[in-house]
């Protein structure tokens, strides 16, 4: 289905009828995509008694519990109240959920014992253009990253400088197929987060960074119209599902 779409005074097309899932399912099996040292999500029924909420033990539903945690257990969608003591909630601060982004692919360099993203990797890649929201890849991509487990791994991350550029040219979504924009032990100081919020100045309480996305191979880097979906948490973070749409 050929949609047309007017944005910013601008006119596009995009098929509806192709979406481009660049989210990570969430399952309840060791096997499930983690971050930060937390067990993996379990998704198990309802026990009550004699009740269990399985249709295969006998109940007329399926009624499960799940226990996860947004950040550490696949992607999600954070707003600043994840780095301030202020409570915002990403349910809040996300209000309008199409916009135009750009996908870019970059290798991080090594940085002394890590890898990073740099904002000369990202002015190179983004060739002068300001969409709303960007999307990065990095690579090697491996389709393993839907499974990898990250703890301890130190993985790679944004400068605090690329940060900087990404909000300085106004990019208000920031998704990344990382478990963080940050060192995974940096004592806190969360200077990707921070650049980015602009926390030390007025808070850029619309703008999101999205976490452990995946975007394969077989898309080309380019622009995309983006839907950037959340579930309705009251929470610095909600579990998310971004899906691009091809411009024609």
């Amino acid at each position: 289905m050929k949609v047309a779409i007017t944005h910013s005074g601008k006119q596009y097309q995009a098929d509806f009828s192709l979406p481009i899932d660049i989210s990570i399912p969430l399952t309840g099996t060791p096997d499930n995509v983690n971050a930060w040292y937390v067990p993996h999500p379990t998704i198990q029924p309802v026990t009550d008694g004699d009740f269990v909420g399985s249709v295969a033990a006998g109940s007329s539903t399926n009624f499960n519990n799940i226990l996860f945690n947004p950040h550490g257990h696949g992607t999600h969608t954070e707003c600043v109240g994840h780095i301030t003591k202020e409570f915002y909630n990403v349910n809040e601060v996300l209000t309008t959920y199409f916009f135009i982004t750009q996908l870019v692919s970059v290798t991080p360099e090594p940085q002394g014992e890590d890898l990073v993203i740099t904002r000369s990797q990202l002015e190179t890649a983004l060739e002068g253009t300001t969409p709303e929201a960007v999307v990065i890849r990095t690579y090697p991509n491996p389709q393993t990253k839907l499974r990898k487990q990250y703890a301890h791994s130190n993985p790679p991350y944004l400068l605090e400088a690329a940060a900087l550029f990404l909000k300085e040219i106004g990019i208000k979504h920031l998704l990344i197929d990382l478990p963080s924009v940050d060192k995974e032990k940096d004592n806190g100081a969360l200077l990707a987060h921070k650049a980015f919020w602009n926390y030390h100045g007025e808070l850029r309480l619309d703008a999101t960074i999205t976490e452990f996305i995946y975007v394969p191979d077989t898309v080309a880097d380019g622009p995309y119209l983006l839907n950037l979906q959340i579930a309705s948490f009251v929470n610095d973070a909600s579990p998310s599902k971004p899906v691009l749409y091809e411009i024609l």
